[in-house]
């Protein structure tokens, strides 16, 4: 075995000799991974294709002491380390260039306790084996929209979906957390145990340890919900939008219903001459009973004149996927995110003209209506920063050759910039690009000075700041 090369957080190599590569070897239940390995390309390969870094090694873990061993490992050599769960955040900081990753992926477990209404959930599980574990017991937990999405960081961002009007976002689920901090300890954080670390992690990123494990309560939802979409050509999306805006301001919690605007997918319910061209969709999913759901959703589905109208009973899991197809992985992305109060006339008519010239066939920005049970929660409660009833833009730009890069990041850009007057200042920590971290203290608002004073008393080296970083306090 030789020595071998590893990035220090001051830019500088750290040389690891061999004993004590194999002293860490040794400790290990999982495997460490270097160049040139069987598996190391897979395991530094993420959802977004733009990232494409080389860690100068990967520790897969396969439990808690595993975490251990790596946080030792990397405080004592002062290394760059970044986090991996299902490696689908936006930005990359799943990857480093030279350092240390922590890859969690194998970490996937999901156990229900059906009576007790819980599970316990590994930071490497995806959305999806959470949805077919707990779905089922006729259980759910408020995830994302996505299931090659994974727990960890969803969670850790503060986690919205379809089910967070009726049952809130999924930190609000959370029951309690198993965090490695980075002196190397294992921490309990839940109300009763390190309450400020609980606090944190519910919306502040992975700022203040690794969690190794999640303990989420769990809501009576399916196996059945009314969900589907209504397709509508773009021309008419400026009164589309509009009515939209005044029919979701009453409706009930278990009404969920998103705008989604591109260039028409070959979808087989969609007739052949649209394919390629700009459409506006409604994605409606209702949690309660059908019949009542097919009422409530009529206003919205009645509006206009529809090309297609394919809400029905679905099983939950599959509506879960349902977009999967559309966010494989690979493709490179690049997203711009704003909260906005309302949705003004202007800024509908700022988005209307973007989506009219968008840069490429998968391109799409949509808007996420959120409220409800979420709302009913301070924003200092957690370190979720905005919790008033509200919309999410998310500008999804997406394309598949290099050589496009700075159209359609400009595209983006440019759309976000036109947007920003009419917007909350808060954001989605999740849905932000590497490029965005003068924007972090902003989107935090008041609760960004306590996080600061967490980040210093739970990591004042910042060894965690692969992420939407938050700096400790001097």
């Amino acid at each position: 075995m030789e020595s071998l090369s590893i990035t220090t957080i001051n830019g500088q190599a750290a040389t690891i000799p061999p004993d004590a590569l194999l002293a860490l070897q040794g400790g290990l239940r999982g495997r460490t991974l270097i160049r040139e390995e069987a598996g190391y390309d897979a395991a530094r390969s993420i959802w977004n294709g733009m990232i494409d870094r080389s860690p100068g090694m990967i520790i897969r873990c396969h439990g808690a002491a595993d975490v251990m061993h790596a946080v030792d490992f990397a405080r004592e050599r002062n290394l760059v380390v970044a986090v991996r769960g299902g490696g689908h955040n936006i930005a990359g900081n799943a990857v480093c260039e030279g350092g240390l990753m922590i890859d969690l992926s194998p970490m996937n477990f999901v156990r229900v306790d059906p009576t007790a209404k819980r599970a316990l959930i590994g930071p490497g599980a995806t959305l999806g084996d959470v949805d077919r574990e707990t779905q089922a017991f006729g259980l759910a937990l408020p995830t994302g929209i996505n299931s090659t999405t994974g727990i960890a960081g969803l969670t850790l961002g503060g986690g919205f979906g379809w089910l967070t009007r009726k049952y809130g976002l999924t930190i609000d689920s959370l029951v309690s957390a198993d965090v490695v901090v980075a002196d190397g300890r294992m921490l309990r954080a839940s109300r009763e145990e390190n309450p400020d670390l609980f606090w944190a992690i519910r919306g502040g990123g992975g700022n203040f340890g690794i969690v190794t494990s999640f303990e989420f309560d769990l809501h009576d939802v399916g196996p059945e919900i009314l969900s589907g979409l209504v397709v509508h050509p773009f021309e008419h999306a400026s009164e589309l939008l509009r009515a939209y805006r005044d029919t979701v301001k009453n409706v009930p919690e278990e009404l969920s219903c998103w705008v989604v605007m591109r260039k028409a997918p070959p979808l087989p319910f969609l007739p052949a001459e649209w394919h390629g061209r700009e459409i506006m969709i409604f994605a409606l999913c209702y949690v309660g009973d059908l019949a009542e759901g097919e009422k409530v959703a009529q206003p919205i589905r009645s509006l206009g004149h529809p090309i297609a109208d394919v809400v029905g009973p679905h099983r939950l899991v599959d509506w879960q996927s349902a977009f999967d197809p559309l966010l494989t992985t690979g493709a490179r992305n690049y997203w711009k995110s704003h909260d906005f109060g309302t949705l003004s006339d202007e800024v509908l008519d700022i988005i209307s003209q973007a989506v009219r010239s968008l840069p490429s066939a998968e391109c799409e920005v949509f808007l996420a209506h959120l409220g409800g049970a979420m709302s009913r929660i301070s924003n200092d409660a957690t370190a979720y920063p905005q919790r008033a009833a509200h919309f999410v833009m998310n500008v999804h730009t997406r394309w598949r050759e290099n050589k496009d890069d700075n159209l359609c990041i400009d595209w983006a850009r440019r759309l976000f910039k036109a947007a920003e007057p009419f917007a909350l200042g808060s954001a989605y920590v999740n849905f932000m690009p590497e490029d965005e971290t003068d924007r972090v203290e902003k989107i935090y608002g008041a609760n960004y000075k306590r996080l600061a004073e967490l980040k210093r008393k739970y990591d004042p080296q910042n060894m965690f700041r692969m992420n939407q970083n938050i700096k400790p306090m001097p």
